[in-house]
């Protein structure tokens, strides 16, 4: 038999119940919109024309930073080690790991130091996929350091649709070339170069774990680049805090006696209801992101218990922190409503802090990719609006750091698609590794060789509020 509207036979459907002794039908299925790209073409119209208005992004002078010719034997280093490098980035590209399984990315790491007579140390921190190098000053505590921050984790189901391959083959190829230079130099580099590999960006905050555990202590400053579809000095990150919410009611007949009850997914419905009238009212870099886990298991019983899983996300520290208040009043308030129990469950880990970058870092920064033939655009030429966040963002606020972004394709790239995933092992991304890896040593020797620099860094840091204790800030929460 064939029902006259959906064209499907009543005995042929593919979703049966073997217990209900009958076929389930559906009928009337649709698919999802597509969803417009007028917004991106309009943001890139919005880009070019911000750019070409705004000025240009400052740069070192001449006289600061590394002496003569250091950044030229760092190109050249790079160049030789090129292969090297892009065949890193494709490897990790064409073997992705989730989050705190990066046990393969590790080890190709590992054995690509190896090769160049680099020891290393695996599992560090207690933590199995984090893997750490060192070289110059190693024994002198007087000596500045940096550290070269290393992703590598892909995500589930898209794989490096963040372009953390190309990130992870930046950060080895300079810590690689500045190794080379330690070698050249009399006496070696006036400091000490960390690289530090840090799992699970995606799916955790590893980079606030490491930091607890001592990863950063005797550290000056920090940097990493990140893969996108713009050459940018910066962008914003935001902060985030991520949290559950347990409405606990009473269970009663949903036909016989529905006035016993008391709804604990009503009070669901009912927060996600208050936080979509909260939004009018929010700044427009907040973002409040929530979903329904757990409501109920029958319909024929009122659920006793619901669960829903949130994340606030805002530009400041301040904001972060009363965003979340917010929120958790109108969860309150929904539980309140239904008569319900409400327990507010914040992640164990502090997560994301906003990122703050170090100007006169930035200047190094972009007076390298300069020497590369790229053109970093200064901060607000890109909208605000295509924001995201990261935990690199819980170093720069313990310590001075940069997080540049590195084009690797075409201008219309987002974050966390194929399209980046594809982008990201593509000659473009490959272009991306070598250009990122120069830029990153020349920020590297630039501090190490110019005590004038590494004052100017630690001043801007002080000034922009130095020290953040994050455990306190998110126990205040």
């Amino acid at each position: 038999m064939r029902h006259a509207a959906s064209g499907l036979r009543l005995d042929e459907s593919p979703s049966a119940d073997p217990r209900a002794g009958g076929a389930i039908v559906s009928v009337g299925a649709t698919r999802p919109t597509v969803p417009t790209g007028a917004y991106i073409e309009h943001m890139r119209a919005e880009t070019r024309e911000r750019a070409a208005a705004l000025s240009a992004p400052p740069a070192l002078d001449a006289g600061q930073g590394s002496p003569p010719g250091r950044h030229e034997r760092l190109g050249r280093l790079l160049e030789g080690l090129g292969p090297e490098l892009v065949g890193l980035s494709h490897d990790i590209h064409d073997h992705p790991e989730t989050g705190w399984n990066e046990h393969y990315a590790m080890a190709a790491v590992g054995a690509l130091l190896e090769s160049h007579g680099i020891d290393h140390e695996d599992g560090v921190f207690d933590l199995a996929t984090a893997l750490r190098a060192e070289v110059g000053a190693i024994d002198d505590a007087r000596a500045p350091a940096v550290a070269i921050l290393c992703e590598y984790d892909a995500l589930p189901g898209i794989g490096h649709g963040c372009g953390h391959n190309v990130m992870c083959a930046q950060a080895v190829g300079a810590f690689l070339a500045l190794a080379a230079i330690d070698r050249e130099l009399d006496g070696g580099l006036p400091g000490r170069v960390v690289l530090q590999t840090t799992p699970a960006e995606e799916n955790s905050t590893c980079k606030e774990i490491l930091a607890r555990r001592g990863a950063f202590d005797g550290v000056d400053a920090a940097v990493m680049a990140h893969s996108y579809g713009y050459d940018l000095t910066r962008q914003t990150w935001l902060g985030a805090r991520r949290f559950r919410v347990v409405f606990t009611g009473v269970p009663a007949h949903a036909s016989a006696a529905p006035f016993m009850g008391r709804n604990a997914l009503d009070a669901a419905v009912l927060a996600l209801d208050g936080i979509s009238m909260l939004r009018q009212q929010l700044s427009p870099t907040d973002r409040v992101h929530a979903v329904i886990v757990d409501g109920g298991q029958v319909p024929n019983i009122i659920p006793q218990r619901a669960e829903v899983s949130a994340r606030v996300r805002s530009k400041y520290p301040e904001t972060l922190v009363d965003l979340f208040r917010r929120v958790s009043d109108v969860f309150r308030g929904a539980g309140l409503m239904a008569g319900v129990g409400v327990e507010i469950i914040a992640d164990g880990s502090p997560n994301e802090m906003p990122v703050r970058d170090n100007r006169p870092l930035l200047r190094s920064w972009v007076r390298a990719q300069r020497e590369r033939g790229r053109e970093p655009l200064p901060f607000g030429v890109v909208t605000e609006s295509i924001a995201a966040g990261t935990d690199f963002g819980n170093v720069s606020v313990r310590l001075p750091g940069i997080h540049p972004l590195v084009s690797v394709g075409d201008e219309s790239l987002m974050l966390h698609t194929r399209e980046m995933e594809e982008a990201a092992g593509s000659p473009t991304g490959d272009a991306a590794v070598l250009d990122g890896a120069y830029g990153l040593a020349a920020v590297v020797a630039d501090y190490l060789d110019d005590a004038d620099l590494r004052e100017q860094v630690r001043a801007d840091f002080e000034s922009e509020g130095g020290v953040i204790d994050v455990g306190a800030m998110f126990r205040s929460m």
